[in-house]
């Protein structure tokens, strides 16, 4: 069976039908067809083509822009469906199309090639049977991974000896976890049974990885197209909606009320006015007896309808299409954005998501991760505890410095085989490969040595032990190599790795020496390791480890223990068992390595660095000046969470701090009493330090104590899985009204689904607040996904979080400038165009409703079909779109080196009921002085509403002048040509030589002037009192140009 993969969502054959259904489930767009039917249909005032060509327009816009991204997708699904592959087949290179691949076949992939399905590695080039791949496309992690074939197909490493491979395979169904796989092979020969061999994670070589260091694999398909794991872990991005766009719905409810009351109004008063019967049939308009004879309900009906048609357009239609150009074009200012440019990876930020430009200028709460984000990701080895003796710096050949650490009993140095035993550990227990160039025997030269990892913290370790003289040489044949102080080589025959994982914060490996002992080494953190050794050896490392983390050092124990033959077969008999088992393999492996991992011997601790982010400190300060709260969730051990958090200054030297974790709540008998006692406690003294009004909280940030929270992994389980049959279920609703109380928050021991809860948690609080998340690791993609905003780190733990994201960028600190500049611009302008849009449709209709005082309520049109349908088009698009891209009412490095501009615009603050009866009533104020001077002139409006945007603009470039004055001339143009000037053969219309004859007239020059500053005078007076008001405010040094729809901030601002 062939299986191809799809990512697209159109065909050619449903585009049309499915694209319309999507178009018209918005409701400004089912409105207007709505409308364009009644035209049709019903014997209305004005043309159809009024409606149905700016209807039309919108939705050919849409429909291309939608159908041009899918082309996109649908030529990146042939890039892959049609790359060519090598299968196979009756001991001979076939080349076929990748779609053509089916189950069973096997496929030849060559290096730096990406694997087209997935595959079971069945023999590579090396003579051990492994091969290095990078699965930076599918999770994230950019360092090498080692895969390894099963022994009996290794040396199966040509297209004959693959042919001749008779074998079976069986595995699970299809399933997403890219880390769980599990399988087993039957091989078949013509004089023995089938051999049987269980399959796991390290098999399989996923589609979408790359193959590294490895010239050639051969690998048997065993899932293809929608059935393989990156497939089935492809999701399309959550339809995050801003709280723009729920703005613009609010307005588009509200416009619609006053359309359906305008209509009543002059439905009502038409039947008024013709209770008269002079007024209801003239002598020059008789009735017909058709009309005479229609049931009055019809009639009136009828009539209400006409009306709605006839003041249809104060719904802005072609403002969707409008708000789409300005959030798509408006994205790449962010990606051109030079101060983005990182030369370490030679890339700038990139836009995933155009929606969600104006959110960044709303941001309540900011979620970190810690590593890779506000750290580097680029470890390196410290020092060592050995027997609760430090080791740092390089030692000599000797024994090496040691000194006590803390107050413990000193000693002259640690026991020289301890050290040998501490240093071997570190040499054997881990996964790391080495790239050499073509190995020689013998040790090689340290300078080829290349260490590769999925685990950075790993290679730091490797290259520690190798400053104090154990260099690991690399593993060849299933046996490790390393040459210790006196270069030697030992070799140590590899018999199990018990891998690392997230519940057992653990790893170990079983080694065999030559003289024949085997040996247990595992490394995993205090927490996983120091309940599994002997008491008596704990204290001798506890203090080293406390202190190390206290200091920001990432701290891993290190433990042995010796196995004796029986032993040894019996753990190796449970091995085998679990890794054959087909159902529950993961459980029963857990209990297994559980099992093992017991009654160890502690040797020591290490101590890794992870150094701060470049100007992440200044970030995290100007996060926090611009009235953003922001936690931490990361899975370190508290200590060292907290000593990053001082140095990236999330925590003064003044905060103090509430703990809600494990060592705090442990004091007493009942944890859930004690937990319950310390909400209690904690809430009681914010709200005696805090006002009661949330409007005044970011102010008295700086007026009060500060306060910072941290609670850990098993503390907020607790809380949010508290018993419902107690006073405890309050526990979650306490916790939050803490939290919001708190400048800062760190959560460590965090789960990667722990960190979606927390942010689940606060979006869901009173209120909703806007979240953002940011990460560079595949564990941050939850909570990247579950905020409002989500941005990715293009770090060195791959680009699974930039994927998801909906903005990556390359480092912490552009977070500063993308909120506080870019997300201020972006919402200001969006804001100022979605209140332009109504503000200049009503003004646009309101003359036509005032016209129907004078007009007998007939229905008659005020305008000419032609304005009618230009008007939002060609008259006024252009420089309301140009306005909303370019628009900069302050300094772009203003906005960024002053932070509190931000709290400006919080809270959605210009698109608030204020701000919008503000622009309504300019828009009733401007279109009464327009109908009342200028009836009799039958003028549109189009030249008020862009001297209107003229006034607001601040920015000016070539684009602004080009689309403002071109727009007005291009309505001069249009008012020749429609006039039959420019055109003779329009002479039959009915606006023949009416707008050249009224520009012939010197009271109508006149007459546009006056009534365009007495429209525009409310608005300049306002401007200037609010200019005085600010220049004689507490802060005169503050020259900058505020908007009027700005909120007031107590702040040191007016």
């Amino acid at each position: 069976m062939f299986r191809r993969s799809f990512n697209r969502f159109y065909t050619l054959w449903n585009f049309l039908p499915k694209n319309l259904f999507e178009q018209f489930r918005r409701i400004a767009n089912f409105y207007f067809l709505i409308i364009f039917l009644v035209q049709v249909t019903v014997d209305t005032p004005t043309s159809p083509v009024t409606s149905g060509l700016p209807l039309f327009f919108v939705i050919t816009v849409t429909a291309i822009k939608q159908g041009y991204e899918d082309w996109l997708r649908h030529r990146a699904d042939n890039e892959v469906n049609k790359s060519t592959v090598y299968i196979i087949e009756n001991a001979k290179r076939v080349r076929k199309e990748s779609e053509k691949i089916k189950v069973g076949d096997v496929v030849e992939v060559q290096a730096d090639e990406t694997f087209p399905c997935d595959l079971i590695l069945l023999s590579s080039c090396t003579s051990d049977g492994t091969c290095y791949v990078t699965t930076a496309s599918l999770d994230g992690e950019s360092n090498c991974k080692t895969h390894y074939a099963v022994r009996d197909t290794i040396a199966l490493c040509t297209a004959e000896s693959i042919d001749t491979l008779r074998a079976a395979i069986e595995c699970e169904q299809p399933q997403p976890d890219l880390y769980k796989f599990v399988g087993r092979i039957n091989i078949y020969s013509n004089s023995l049974e089938a051999v049987a061999r269980s399959l796991g994670p390290e098999n399989l070589l996923l589609k979408g990885a790359t193959l590294k260091n490895t010239k050639k694999i051969y690998g048997v398909a065993v899932y293809t197209g929608m059935e393989t794991k990156m497939a089935l872990n492809y999701q399309g991005k959550s339809q995050k909606r801003s709280a723009v766009e729920k703005s613009i719905n609010a307005f588009l409810i509200v416009y619609l009320f006053i359309l359906l009351a305008k209509a009543a109004v002059c439905t009502t008063l038409k039947y008024v006015w013709q209770s008269t019967p002079y007024n209801d049939e003239p002598w020059y308009n008789q009735k017909t007896q058709k009309e005479r004879e229609t049931l009055k309900v019809l009639k009136m009906f009828t009539d209400f309808l006409s009306f709605m048609v006839l003041f249809n357009f104060i719904i802005p239609v072609s403002m969707y299409v409008t708000v789409e150009m300005q959030k798509f074009l408006g994205s790449f200012f962010i990606s051109w954005d030079k101060d983005f440019y990182d030369e370490e990876i030679n890339e700038g930020a990139l836009v995933n998501t155009s929606d969600l430009n104006e959110e960044l200028g709303q941001v309540d709460y900011i979620f970190t991760d810690k590593t890779g984000t506000l750290t580097e990701n680029s470890m390196e080895f410290i020092e060592c505890c050995i027997d609760g003796h430090k080791y740092k710096g390089v030692a000599p050949e000797t024994d090496g410095l040691s000194q006590t650490d803390g107050p413990l009993t000193y000693f002259d140095k640690a026991d020289k085989n301890r050290e040998e035993l501490f240093l071997r550990a570190l040499c054997l227990c881990h996964t790391v490969e080495v790239k050499t160039s073509d190995a020689v025997d013998g040790p090689p030269e340290s300078a080829e040595l290349t260490y590769m990892s999925s685990s950075p913290d790993e290679i730091a370790l490797v290259k520690g032990a190798k400053k104090y003289g154990f260099t690991f040489v690399g593993i060849r044949n299933g046996h490790m190599r390393v040459e210790n102080q006196r270069k030697e080589i030992e070799v140590y025959e590899l018999l199990h790795t018990l891998n690392f994982d997230s519940v057992r914060r653990r790893m170990s490996v079983i080694v065999k020496t030559q003289a024949g002992d085997i040996l247990l080494f595992c490394k995993g953190a205090d927490s996983a390791v120091f309940p599994r050794v002997q008491n008596h050896e704990i204290e001798l490392t506890k203090a080293h480890v406390e202190r190390n983390a206290m200091d920001g050092y990432r701290t891993l124990c290190v433990a042995f223990k010796e196995i004796s033959p029986d032993d040894y077969e019996r753990i190796n008999r449970q091995l085998i068992e679990a890794k054959m088992a087909l159902q529950d393999r993961e459980e029963k492996m857990e209990k297994v390595f559980d099992d093992i991992e017991t009654n160890m011997n502690l040797i020591g601790a290490t101590a890794v660095e992870d150094k701060l982010q470049d100007q992440a400190a200044e970030t995290i300060e100007a996060l926090h000046a611009a009235g953003l709260k922001v936690w931490v969730l990361t899975g370190d051990k508290m200590e060292t969470a907290k000593s990053t958090c001082y140095a990236c200054r999330l925590f003064q030297t003044s905060t103090e701090l509430l703990e809600l974790t494990t060592k705090t709540i442990e004091e007493s008998e009942r944890k859930e009493d004690r937990l319950h006692e310390l909400l209690i406690e904690y809430r009681k003294k914010l709200l005696h330090d805090f006002p009661k009004s949330t409007r005044s909280l970011k102010k008295a940030w700086t007026e009060h104590q500060e306060y910072g929270l941290i609670i850990d992994g098993s503390t907020l389980s607790l809380i949010l899985n508290s018993s419902q049959d107690s006073s405890s279920n309050n526990y979650k609703s306490i916790f939050l009204q803490i939290c919001m109380k708190c400048t800062a928050v760190l959560c460590c021991r965090m789960a990667p689904l722990q960190k979606a809860q927390i942010v689940r948690m606060v979006k869901n609080l009173k209120g909703s607040p806007i979240t953002l998340s940011i990460g560079d690791g595949a564990n941050d993609v939850s909570m990247i996904l579950e905020s409002h905003v989500g941005i990715g780190i293009k770090g060195k733990e791959g680009r699974q979080a930039a994927r998801n994201s909906d903005y990556a960028v390359p480092k912490f600190k552009h977070l500063k400038k993308l909120l506080l500049a870019h997300g201020h611009l972006y919402y200001v302008r969006i804001a100022h165009l979605v209140q332009y849009f109504f503000y200049k449709n009503l003004c646009f209709i309101l003359p036509q409703f005032l016209y129907q005082f004078f007009c007998g309520f007939s229905q008659q049109p005020l305008y000419d079909a032609a304005y009618l349908t230009m008007y939002n088009i060609c008259f006024t698009s252009l420089p309301i779109l140009a306005y909303s891209l370019l628009e900069q009412h302050i300094n772009i490095d203003t906005l960024a080196s002053d932070p509190r501009l931000y709290m400006k615009i919080s809270d959605n603050a210009m698109l608030q009921l204020g701000p919008f009866l503000y622009w309504t009533f300019l828009a009733a104020f401007e279109g009464t002085v327009f109908f009342f001077g200028t009836y009799f002139l039958f003028q549109t409006s189009s030249l008020e509403e862009n001297a209107k945007l003229a006034l607001d603009t601040r920015f000016w470039t070539w684009i602004n002048h080009f689309v403002i004055w071109g727009s007005l001339a291009f309505y001069v143009f249009f008012s020749f040509f429609w006039g039959g000037i420019i055109w003779p053969f329009l002479k039959q219309q009915r606006m023949y030589f009416v707008f050249a004859q009224m520009l012939s007239s010197v009271s109508t020059w006149l007459a546009i002037v006056l009534l365009i500053f007495i429209s525009l005078f409310p608005e300049i007076l306002l401007i200037v009192l609010k200019n005085v008001r600010r220049r004689s405010a507490r802060n005169p040094n503050l020259e900058l140009p505020m908007l009027l729809s700005y909120k007031h901030i107590d702040s040191g601002y007016s």
